[in-house]
């Protein structure tokens, strides 16, 4: 089945070249050059997927999220410019499954788009098959729920990405079992996506800066170094 992606922004020129990109993919392409008309058109016949660009003319990328998230619950990535850090920690809490700045490689954005819908569709087959999988997760202070995609740290809530949540999840699975790079880039993207196994780096950086952010004495993610990552419950 092709998935069709619904692609928001106000630079035709990103919409003329990303669409050619996703079509090269296998994907089909709706572009809207605003939010209104975004969301009219989204509203009435959701895509499998939206990307939309936080800073629009008419309505911006959040507000359309607010609003389709009274109707819909498709998959919706965000595109952010420098210094956006607010719009994307609000959007991401409204609802969002992930987010990318620009500039933005192609390759990455396609990369993001894969992964959401891999995660998506797990989501909604665990839901109805109601596996074990989809079960809340407590490890010490912190809590999984992976069905509403929702991550607390001590009773505040910790909002991450999809990527960001999936190898949380993984490390969280097994207190004090060393995940490496190699299995924790398995756990996040699927076989056809090819990414640097530094990129985990970067993720277990951001992922340790957003718990920092609730509890400056977070230390539950460790290194070892050479060997790979840990959570430790303790």
């Amino acid at each position: 089945m092709t998935d069709t992606i619904a692609l928001v922004d106000d630079d035709r020129n990103i919409l003329t070249s990303v669409t050619v990109a996703l079509e090269t993919e296998g994907f089909r392409v709706r572009t809207y050059p605003d939010g209104e008309k975004a969301l009219q058109a989204l509203t009435a016949r959701p895509a499998d997927l939206a990307v939309l660009d936080i800073k629009m003319p008419r309505m911006d990328g959040v507000e359309v999220l607010r609003r389709l998230r009274e109707t819909t619950d498709m998959p919706v990535i965000f595109l952010t410019s420098k210094g956006d850090e607010v719009d994307e920690l609000l959007g991401l809490k409204m609802g969002a499954d992930d987010y990318i700045g620009k500039p933005f490689s192609q390759r990455l954005l396609i990369e993001r788009i894969r992964a959401v819908l891999r995660r998506s569709r797990a989501r909604d087959g665990a839901a109805a098959d109601n596996t074990d999988e989809e079960q809340e997760m407590r490890r010490g202070q912190l809590v999984l729920d992976p069905a509403r995609h929702k991550v607390t740290w001590k009773e505040a809530d910790v909002v991450l990405t999809v990527t960001e949540f999936l190898i949380l999840q993984t490390l969280a699975q097994r207190p004090g079992h060393v995940k490496s790079r190699d299995q924790l880039m398995d756990a996040a993207y699927s076989d056809d996506i090819y990414v640097d196994d530094r990129t985990i780096d970067s993720h277990i950086k951001r992922l340790r800066k957003k718990f920092r952010g609730v509890d400056p004495d977070f230390a539950a993610i460790e290194t070892l170094y050479g060997v790979g990552y840990r959570y430790n419950e303790d």
